[in-house]
This record gives C-alpha cells, structure tokens and sequence, in this order.
C-alpha cells in the first residue's frame, strides 16, 4: 500500500510528488487518466510568470516559486526555462492608472521591484506597441516567462529517480470513505482495482471538483477555456519581448520559440465546460486587437492550425484552494490556481509536501487559502485588473 496517491499527474502533482520525495516519503503513486505526461492543462500553458499581484498570499506565492525556479538546474537537473523578461501592463485610462497604483506599496512592500511607466517608457520596453490610448502602466524586471513542460518532466524525472511511481491511462473512477468522523478516504477505486493509501492528494487541475464529488466532498473548482493563437515563425517581435497585456480587455501577447503567441480572455461558450477544443468564431476579434495595437504584425499570418484551447481551473476567489478536505482528514487540495498554477506549482508543491509530512505548511503562511473560506464567508477580495 502506498503512503501517498496523488491524483492528477499535470504540474502540479508532479510538484508534489517530487517534495514529498525529496523528504524521504518514497512510497509515492501518481495516478493520471492521460495516456502520457503533459498531455492535460500543464502543456498548453503559455509560461508566463509573474510576482505583479494585488494580494499579499498571491505576491508571497511567487516570489518563493521565483526562488525555486532559479534552483531548478541545482536541484532538479532541469532549466525551468525562467527568463526574467518583465511584464507590462499597460492601462487606457486614468482609473485603470490609479488602480495600479493602488496596489504598487504592498508589492513593494514585499520586495516586487515594479514601476510605474509612461508613455515614452512603454515605447522603450516595447516599441511595437502603438501608444493610441495608452495613458501608462507598470512593469516589473523580475516578471517574465518559465517553460511548463520542462518544469513538468523535470518534476517527473526527479521523482522516478527517488522511487515515485508514475501510471498513466489509469483513471480514478471513486473513492471508498469511512463516514465516520473525522472521515477518511480508505481507497481510491479505478479500472484496475482499488488503490488503498494514507493519504491522498486530489491534484486533479479543472477536475477537481469533479473528483471531489466522488469522495462527496464540495470543491468549488469550476473549468474556463482559454485559447492560444501563434503566428506562422517570424521575427516581427523579439524573444526578449515582456509579456505585454491591456488591461482594458486582457489581450496580451508574448514571444515563444520565434512565434507571437496571441490571447484574449473571451473564449465562445460551449455546452460542454470542459469542452478544450479551438473554435475560430474568436479569431476575428483577437486579430483586430492585435493589428490595431501592434501594426507590425497585420503582415504576419496566423498559424491555424497550430492554435489551441485549455482550460483554467478557476476558484471563486480567484486564488488557490490548498489543504486538508473538510470532513475528511486524509484528503488533501491543491487545486483552483486559477491561471496562476504552473507558475506557483514549485511553493505549491511543497507546502502540500508540508502539511501532510509536518502536519502543517512550514513555507509560508497560507491560512488564507484553506478549502474552509468559502463556507466560512471569508474569501480573498478580488482585484479585477490583475
């Protein structure tokens, strides 16, 4: 019987899977429904990583993953991929500026070396960006991007080579529990028999409040596609290119191996929530953002085939759902990231490995995040720009 099942096998349980690990809790089981690794929502993320957050748990989040991405050669044998190419926001008017604003001294306050920009700043970190209604913005040097497959096989490797386990095409189907209080989960029930464990770590991405039901356990975790759009290879933009997003609608692009990814947070709806596919009814509006506030690119074709969909797993906060399951004391959530999760998958993975080896997260105070807030009337404020 294995100490640990993990079920998910995206970033993040591969995060916790490795710590857990690396700590001498080698009797570790990683269960994914996927044929191979990388195939669910961690290899269609874009890499994008940034510390530009309203919320002190979120700005904390980062800023220890940041540390942990630039160990990864050290520790892991991987390059994370990090590449500290800033992200710029910028704003098309004076309330989204005072916004920014707003929140600048708590990100200083923990050491996010963010800055307000001007106009003629936005012209020196980007100068492909037309200034027509752009009144400012901030930018953060430390901000930039990481490469989520290799963070995700790095994570796996390391953790086969201290004895985890990793199957795939397996499917948790349910979960034996003893009701009785405290309440435990006894077994994992797949295809292939019943998987009995200590402890067990739904990690399960978009699905995991589809996998809680199955323990009987509410988690308020909710799918939202995002879609991805690249251009044919070009050298219209350069690699070094920040992150650059409008707040007035949340287009943003970035450069990625020689290709403009382009994105607008307004996927079509679809019947099905956790309908991933691409649908090109979006293209039109994506691409008349883009020509208008990029003119270099109205040359540059999009590679169709190419573009793809992939599913957040939103919370109602916005902010991770980490800790023990209530009612049940062997369950443990890392879950709801919210677009946020291979970016903090490092911290994240850790804190999980904490809690179920220390009884608590040791890393960073994360009482904010406990699955019991929502019920509890005591969710994170949401900031609606960032």
């Amino acid at each position: 019987m294995p100490e640990v099942v993990i079920v998910g096998g995206g970033v993040m349980g591969a995060s916790v899977a490795w710590h857990l690990a690396s700590r001498g809790c080698r009797d570790v089981l990683v269960l994914d429904r996927a044929p191979a690794s990388g195939q669910g929502s961690t290899g269609r993320a874009t890499g994008g990583f940034r510390a530009q957050f309203a919320t002190e748990v979120n700005i904390r989040l980062a800023l220890l993953s940041r540390e942990k991405l630039l160990r990864f050669p050290e520790e892991i044998g991987v390059d994370s991929g990090y590449r500290p190419y800033g992200y710029l926001f910028l704003a098309s008017a004076e309330e989204q500026m005072e916004a920014l604003r707003s929140i600048r001294p708590l990100q200083r306050g923990l050491g996010v070396p963010v800055e307000e920009v001007g106009p003629e700043d936005v012209r020196r970190l980007n100068p492909a960006v037309s200034l027509e209604g752009v009144v400012g913005g901030s930018f953060c040097s430390i901000d930039g991007f990481i490469r989520p497959l290799n963070i995700l096989d790095g994570y796996v490797e390391a953790a086969k080579r201290l004895g985890v386990r990793f199957e795939y095409g397996v499917e948790a189907t349910g979960f034996a529990v003893a009701k009785r209080l405290p309440g435990r989960v006894m077994a994992v029930q797949t295809a292939a028999g019943p998987v009995s464990a200590d402890h067990v770590v739904n990690a399960a991405g978009a699905w995991a409040g589809e996998l809680g039901k199955l323990a009987g356990v509410e988690i308020p975790v909710t799918p939202l596609r995002r879609q991805v759009a690249p251009t044919v290879p070009t050298t219209a933009l350069p690699e070094e290119m920040p992150m650059t997003i409008f707040l007035e609608d949340g287009f943003h692009l970035r450069v990625r191996d020689g290709r403009v990814l382009l994105l607008w947070p307004q996927p079509p709806a679809s019947a099905d929530p956790f309908d991933a596919g691409f649908d090109e009814s979006w293209l039109p509006g994506l691409l008349e953002k883009a020509h208008r506030r990029l003119p270099c690119l109205r040359g540059v074709p999009v590679d169709r085939a190419g573009c793809w969909g992939g599913l957040y797993e939103m919370s109602p906060d916005k902010h991770a759902i980490l800790g023990r399951a209530p009612r049940l004391e062997n369950l443990w959530l890392i879950n709801g990231s919210s677009g946020h999760g291979v970016m903090h998958s490092p911290i994240l993975g850790q804190l999980v490995a904490e809690m179920i080896l220390d009884g608590e997260a040791k890393a960073a105070d994360v009482h904010e995040l406990r699955p019991e807030r929502f019920a509890e009337g005591e969710a994170i404020p949401e900031f609606h720009l960032l």
